[in-house]
């Protein structure tokens, strides 16, 4: 299953990878409530999900603010997907019981520096800077460009 799981600046550092959390992907749920959208458009909504998840947990790690998700295609017994939704939760909500090594993650996406003023602003409970992040397009890396992503995001580190 592929998972779009928000993370920080901090989950980046983690030599072993993510630890098991909620993230979010294309699941049934999601298709019933898109039924028009295509896959493309289901991924996008769950990328989306995860960025801003992922400023929820920037306010709770003090991290560099620039959203992060990671993807990854999990096996399935890694993750179960909720028969039914919290009141909070969205369609593309899912379990990861599993922690999730890096040889598993097949991109990264990441805010450009020029977002660090509205994630910083969002993630203290600004809800005009959360809508203006989540305006932004994410950057994407491949994996193969963890360590850079590593060492660019340790700079900027508070």
């Amino acid at each position: 299953m592929r998972l779009y799981l928000p993370a920080t600046a901090t989950d980046l550092l983690k030599k072993d990878g993510l630890a098991p959390r909620w993230a979010h992907a294309v699941t049934g749920a999601l298709r019933a409530e898109l039924p028009d959208e295509d896959d493309e458009g289901l991924e996008m909504a769950a990328t989306l999900a995860a960025a801003d998840e992922s400023v929820g947990l920037i306010a709770g790690d003090g991290s560099v603010p620039r959203r992060v998700v990671v993807v990854a295609d999990v096996p399935d017994g890694a993750v179960e997907v909720p028969e039914v939704l919290g009141e909070e939760q969205l369609p593309t909500a899912v379990e990861v019981v599993s922690p999730v090594g890096w040889d598993l993650v097949v991109s990264l996406h990441v805010d450009e520096q020029g977002a660090v003023a509205d994630v910083r602003d969002a993630a203290a409970g600004d809800d005009d800077a959360l809508e203006r992040a989540a305006e932004r397009d994410l950057l994407w890396y491949d994996v193969v460009e963890l360590d850079d992503l590593r060492r660019e995001l340790s700079a900027e580190a508070p």
